[in-house]
């Protein structure tokens, strides 16, 4: 098989993956909700976006292998740090999971656990957002210096 090829592979598989990840739309945004049910739902929805998530950057590594290995390998730092936050937050709800009157806003006494305990959710869930727009900026960027055909 030669290079042409397997990008052209890879790119399939790749816009597969992306229309797999535009249907299942996992909005990061949190809500102040004590419903232990809702949080069972949304670790699995974020487990399963997640997964999704971490294919498709497998994907893109693949093919960003193939046109330039230096950058293929920070690229593949960046993933293993992706899915570090992945599980920093997917522990961090089934945390609440357990303590959904940790989210209670309402209830002012709440102890300095709580507090931590929902401040460390909401990081977790801004670090896992913001490194996955970081690392589709970085793809953006060697796509249109490295793959994008004139």
């Amino acid at each position: 098989m030669d290079s042409k090829q397997n990008t052209g592979e890879l790119s399939e598989k790749l816009a597969s993956f992306g229309a797999e990840l535009s249907k299942i739309q996992y909005d990061f945004k949190i809500k102040n909700t004590t419903s232990e049910k809702y949080w069972s739902k949304r670790i699995k929805e974020f487990n399963n976006y997640h997964q999704k998530v971490v294919e498709y950057f497998t994907q893109v590594y693949s093919l960003m292998g193939l046109a330039n290995e230096e950058q293929a390998g920070l690229f593949l730092l960046k993933l293993s740090k992706l899915k570090r936050f992945g599980v920093k937050l997917s522990e961090s709800m089934k945390k609440i999971q357990q303590n959904p009157s940790a989210m209670n806003m309402k209830d002012t006494p709440q102890s300095k656990w709580s507090i931590e305990l929902r401040e460390g959710l909401i990081k977790s869930n801004q670090d896992c957002l913001n490194h996955e727009k970081h690392m589709n900026v970085f793809f953006r960027d060697f796509y249109e210096k490295n793959l994008k055909t004139k």
